[in-house]
């Protein structure tokens, strides 16, 4: 899993707009799985603090 950029507020707006489920919040970090996630950019793009890159 990949940990999410400090910027991130915990805002859960990338969970949200996921359309596999491949980021999470555990123990208070949002991760994502690479091994599911589809590089759609979805998260990228609602992220209001521009905590993922691609």
């Amino acid at each position: 899993m990949e940990i999410i950029a400090e910027k991130c507020k915990r805002c859960l707006v990338c969970v949200e707009v996921c359309p596999v489920r491949a980021i999470s919040d555990v123990d208070g970090k949002v991760s994502i799985d690479k091994s599911i996630c589809l590089e759609c950019g979805c998260c990228a793009s609602s992220c209001p603090n521009e905590a993922i890159k691609y």
